[in-house]
């Protein structure tokens, strides 16, 4: 089933400095996307052309991105929602929310891509095989993420994830305009960032093994390269997020360098920016900041989420919600769940 017009809106709203989606019909897909996007030529151009099933797995790479970005930011001052309007000027700004942003979809795109070559949606791409000879750089990282191989025998094996096919889809997609302008610092911090997203599924990638030998033991083991769970590529750059780095651009024009000269170089893992983030606390059309007034906030907390936080010392105000769900079910053979209706009351709190 094709993506929804909202669903795939979305896609190139937030990677809007990718393509500029013109009109707003009532149904698109893949391909009527494309269409008006008006690409200026390059490789995502024949993709839209040729294969808009990969386009359809760049749509929900895009999503699962976002949705990591609402789980991530679910306590904070701003909760990477919004109305298109206010997320675009988000977009527009070079703030640390912005490098997550770009981040996480970067590796949400690279994420789906593969996923959808090793379970056969694509035709494009499968499993990889990687044959590693001893003492490889391969092979020394699978010793080193499982201590018990070193003493048994194991190889290369399996259906491995072809990361590589995904990661050429989310470059083709996220970076092709802003490599036209590269010498822009917007558009090499925005790079810096993309690649950032995908290193976090690269590096957290996971070694799983299969036992070969008689009644399971084992002698030989063949192990393959799976993709991590995405909550832990959200989880891995939301500590990026949390010690990102400001940067300017270097003397020469081209490059990036810490606002901070005493940091060290600037480390290929680190997500980074340029402007300091806006107040969140009041809504502001201009920065995109809605504000934090009607959030649901935590009255017994401290930190991220508590109520004097979140509402920025403006007060909250305690509600009581009733409602019935289903409660004591039971499984009757075969093949039905009988549940009875509770009542439950439940207190939030929310901000003013």
């Amino acid at each position: 089933m094709l993506p929804t017009q909202a669903h795939l809106l979305l896609v190139f709203t937030l990677t809007g400095r990718l393509w500029r989606v013109m009109g707003s019909p009532l149904v698109m897909d893949p391909n009527s996307i494309c269409r008006r996007s008006k690409p200026e030529g390059g490789a995502h151009t024949e993709l839209c052309q040729t294969h808009p099933e990969i386009v359809q797995e760049v749509a929900k790479g895009a999503r699962l991105g976002m949705r990591e970005c609402q789980h991530q930011f679910r306590y904070q001052r701003w909760n990477c929602t919004g109305h298109g309007k206010s997320l675009g000027k988000i977009l527009q700004q070079d703030i640390r929310e912005t490098a997550f942003v770009n981040g996480i979809m970067a590796a949400g795109v690279l994420h789906a891509v593969t996923r959808a070559c090793s379970q056969g949606e694509l035709l494009q791409c499968g499993c990889v095989s990687i044959k590693s000879s001893s003492g490889s750089p391969n092979e020394q990282a699978i010793v080193r993420s499982n201590p018990a191989l070193p003493d048994q025998r194991w190889e290369w094996g399996g259906c491995g994830d072809d990361v590589d096919f995904g990661d050429k889809i989310s470059r083709q997609f996220m970076d092709t305009r802003k490599r036209k302008a590269k010498s822009d610092i917007r558009s090499l911090i925005d790079l810096h960032n993309n690649e950032a997203g995908r290193l976090a599924v690269k590096t957290n990638m996971r070694t799983e093994c299969k036992c070969h030998g008689l009644s399971g033991s084992c002698t030989l083991r063949s192990c393959w390269s799976k993709l991590p769970l995405f909550r832990q590529v959200g989880n891995h750059l939301m500590q990026s997020f949390q010690t990102a780095v400001r940067v300017m651009g270097g003397n020469d024009g081209k490059s990036l360098v810490p606002l901070d000269q005493e940091l060290a170089p600037l480390g290929s893992h680190s997500l980074i920016y340029s402007d300091e983030t806006p107040d969140f606390c009041v809504a502001n059309r201009r920065t995109g900041s809605e504000g934090t007034r009607d959030r649901v906030c935590n009255g017994t907390e401290t930190g991220p989420g508590a109520c004097d936080w979140l509402c920025c010392n403006k007060g909250h105000m305690e509600h009581t919600l009733e409602y019935e769900e289903n409660c004591q079910c039971h499984f009757q053979w075969c093949c039905e769940v009988q549940c009875e209706r509770c009542a439950v009351r439940k207190v939030v709190n929310v901000c003013l």
